[in-house]
């Protein structure tokens, strides 16, 4: 059996796995690469296999840089089967749609540029078209259901607890008389996060493939977090400016309206604050939360049994139209608004961050991972200066980063995480992470006596 790394090492995204297994070509993720130019020039390269040739794909969760390039894979020939949860193959599809709008916008744009150049026009990664087709071969199925592919290859997934659906994959090869059993982590998320319910452990394994998004780092404990996040929000408010929260659609969004709902809930200095989610796509994923309670912990299922929501509050204001979003911009002071995308590289966020990064009195909250090369990151990094839609914007907001919302794992919980193995994995292939961090957390697993770990480069290949 081998396996090859075709995204997602060094880098946090791209993630995309080839195992080949006698007869059986299976990928587990088809994400696409996102950041730098330089990185997402990737997304234009030619896969490194025969898409037809494969049986079938496996997803650990929705996020683009986990599923981002499905819809080039079947326009491509790939005419297998992509396995996902139930909640997962539902996110997909709003995902990708959004994804495919993107791909079509930016084409447009570059081929204005192009042609007043005399030079060609641009076509899209992928249309609109195209993630309607891929989304014809998305099956969605439970947890812990073990599923064959062929007679020698079987998985199932177990719940990451990094957003609603993810999951770990553990898979059997049968071999030459002799079964071997891999994992892959995705992204594992962290314990006590709210709405969904925590990771499940691992069961043995031969070999590991481990994300380390946050592998050199510790996170704020959560409830931390929270204060200084309305203590944010307090100050703001007598600032008489906006709050600005770049956040994912989906995960993130859901567990700040889940926190500003039970701040709400109480006699709150700020409840009469509005607060504004606006991200088509965040809404359409807020209702397929609702729909998919079999991922939700205790609490919120005690929330829900009392005849409550927490996906809902007074003063709160979905939005979709574009024009509804314009109206927000007018809005100069009392205002939380929280828009996609997360990384700031796209989506309806920019236009908030024109018109409200010059502004000292308002505050940008970061509640997310900010990847190399994308606009928040360079917010964070203390850009005084940014270019937002070609225009260039100072940066005179106070801006915040609250690690403690982070749905990936840091560093101690990772390895708690992989001591919970009912069998420690003989080789562990560090993923998934910036490659400083990814070694570094490479060092500190050789430092706790696990020698056989390895941090692979993209496109090499790995007999199992």
């Amino acid at each position: 059996m081998k396996i090859t790394c075709l995204g997602g090492v060094r880098t946090v995204t791209g993630s995309s796995y080839l195992i080949s297994a006698g007869e059986n070509n299976v990928l587990v993720d088809c994400g696409m690469f996102q950041g730098r130019s330089e990185t997402e020039v990737l997304n234009e390269e030619p896969f490194q296999f025969d898409p037809r040739k494969l049986d079938a794909v496996l997803i650990t969760h929705s996020h683009i840089d986990h599923i981002g390039l499905l819809p080039k894979l079947v326009k491509e020939g790939f005419r297998g089967t992509i396995f996902a949860t139930e909640a997962a193959a539902e996110l997909t599809g709003i995902m990708l749609l959004d994804s495919a709008h993107i791909q079509e916008r930016d084409a447009e744009l570059e081929t204005r540029k192009k042609l007043r150049k005399g030079k060609k026009a641009v076509s899209p990664l992928y249309t609109t078209e195209d993630a309607l087709k891929s989304l014809g071969f998305v099956r969605g199925i439970p947890y812990r259901q073990q599923h064959n592919i062929g007679k020698n290859f079987s998985f199932l997934f177990k719940d990451a607890g990094h957003i609603l659906g993810s999951a770990f994959i553990e898979i059997e090869v049968r071999e030459k008389g002799e079964i071997k059993r891999i994992t892959f982590s995705g992204d594992v998320g962290r314990r006590n996060t709210p709405i969904i319910k925590d990771p499940e452990q691992g069961d043995s394994s031969d070999v590991l493939f481990i994300e380390s998004t946050y592998g050199n780092r510790l996170h704020k404990n959560l409830n931390e977090t929270i204060a200084e996040f309305e203590d944010i929000l307090l100050r703001c408010n007598q600032e008489c400016g906006n709050i600005i929260i770049p956040s994912f659609a989906v995960g993130r969004t859901q567990e700040i309206i889940y926190i500003l709902s039970s701040m709400w809930s109480n006699d709150h200095p700020l409840k009469n604050m509005r607060t504004f989610i606006d991200s088509p796509m965040a809404v359409k994923a807020t209702d397929v939360f609702k729909k998919h309670s079999e991922c939700f912990d205790k609490e919120a299922m005690d929330i829900l049994r009392n005849g409550n929501s927490f996906l809902n509050f007074q003063g709160l204001t979905l939005v979709e139209t574009p024009e509804e979003s314009m109206e927000i911009n007018k809005i100069k002071s009392g205002a939380i608004i929280i828009s996609a995308s997360g990384m700031c590289n796209a989506g309806r966020i920019r236009h908030h961050l024109k018109h409200n990064l010059w502004n000292k009195k308002c505050h940008i909250i970061f509640v997310g991972f900010q990847a190399a090369g994308t606009l928040g990151r360079a917010i964070v990094d203390g850009a005084k200066k940014v270019k937002i839609m070609g225009e260039d914007i100072v940066v005179k907001a106070k801006v915040h980063t609250l690690g403690g919302f982070s749905a990936h794992a840091d560093r101690d919980e990772l390895y708690s995480w992989l001591k919970g193995f009912s069998r420690l994995p003989g080789k562990i292939f560090i993923v998934h992470g910036e490659e400083s961090l990814s070694l570094e957390f490479a060092a500190f697993l050789k430092e706790k006596s696990i020698t056989e770990v390895y941090v692979p480069r993209r496109l090499e290949s790995f007999e199992i």
